[in-house]
């Protein structure tokens, strides 16, 4: 069965795991159930890159990284991001400097990644062969497809909190740097007018048997995908069930600040707000189904709801959850 699943970072990743899990991929290959089949299972996932960014002169792709080292292996268990075992020795060197931006820290085996990166984009691989390469390194088990070759960052117009003056910056520095704690009025997706879904993601998306939407942010992952011009029209013309995930539980996000974005864009913090959000097929958006966490209740015109426990604690719990979704799709592995 060939799956492919639009992901975020950190919550995107375990995610994945939990696909894995149930499939019987990746690490867990010498677990897999005997009713997982014959063991062909193909695993696709079209990732964020919203959130990359120009740091200290290297290409930082943080939801990339993010599963590329959590599948690989080599995530650092208790942040949920970066290397295990990092050490931070060129970022306390940076500061004795003053370079800034000193809000966001570059791990000193984390680097060895982004040089990489930024040396190959210099000599004029995209970004997805780019990615491939650094897999190759890292085995996650998975092609980790970004959802374009081009720029399309995501951007936050704000109100500056020292001058009160109106201004756009980028995600990152509204993520890490002010927390979403300042206000907010707009996302711009920067490139995206001149951007394209690369041809390897848009194959994901047309040869997938089950096309899963994970339950990462709706307005800076998942959104920002969508953002890219022909990630939308190849999910709508998909012959696959698109699935989705509910970020938010009992009114609240999984984790990070989905609420702080759905705020901006009008949306409330409520599973069926969300996933009225992204739409039914059968009207003008992406959804065939929807999952949401036990206790949560949603209506969605055209799209088939059910409720399950939506708490990824473990890999086995998610592998659960993507069951949940595949059994309710008619999709089985």
């Amino acid at each position: 069965m060939k799956v492919t699943v639009l992901v975020g970072g950190v919550g995107g990743a375990r995610f994945l795991l939990g696909v894995q899990q149930l499939l019987g991929l990746g690490q867990f290959e010498t677990q897999r159930h005997p009713d997982a089949g014959p063991g062909n299972h193909e695993l696709s996932a079209i990732v964020n890159i919203g959130d990359d960014a120009w740091i200290h002169g290297l290409r930082v792709c943080p939801d990339l990284d993010t599963c590329m080292y959590t599948l690989g292996g080599g995530v650092d268990p208790e942040r949920g991001w970066g290397h295990r075992d990092e050490t931070w020795h060129a970022k306390e060197e940076l500061a004795r400097y003053g370079v800034q931006p000193d809000w966001f820290g570059l791990g000193d085996r984390d680097i060895a990644t982004h040089l990489v990166r930024t040396q190959m984009l210099g000599a004029g691989y995209p970004l997805s062969q780019i990615t491939t390469a650094l897999c190759d390194r890292w085995q996650p088990g998975a092609r980790l497809l970004p959802a374009s070759d081009d720029r399309c960052e995501t951007h936050v117009v704000i109100t500056d909190p020292d001058d009160g003056t109106r201004r756009a910056i980028h995600f990152q520095e509204w993520w890490v740097r002010y927390r979403a704690g300042v206000p907010t009025h707009s996302f711009a997706f920067i490139g995206a007018e001149k951007a394209t879904a690369t041809s390897e993601a848009v194959a994901a998306i047309a040869d997938a048997d089950v096309i899963l939407l994970a339950p990462s942010n709706p307005v800076v992952s998942v959104g920002a995908i969508l953002a890219v011009p022909g990630i939308r029209a190849a999910l709508r013309s998909a012959t696959a069930p698109v699935v989705g995930y509910s970020p938010i539980i009992g009114g609240k996000p999984l984790r990070g600040m989905a609420d702080a974005c759905l705020s901006v864009i009008g949306v409330e913090s409520t599973a069926e707000a969300v996933g009225r959000h992204y739409g039914a097929r059968g009207g003008t958006g992406i959804l065939d189904c929807w999952l949401v966490h036990e206790g949560d209740h949603a209506d969605i015109d055209g799209v088939a709801v059910t409720a399950v426990p939506l708490l990824m604690t473990d890999p086995k719990a998610t592998a659960e959850m993507v069951r949940a979704g595949l059994e309710l799709a008619g999709v089985h592995p």
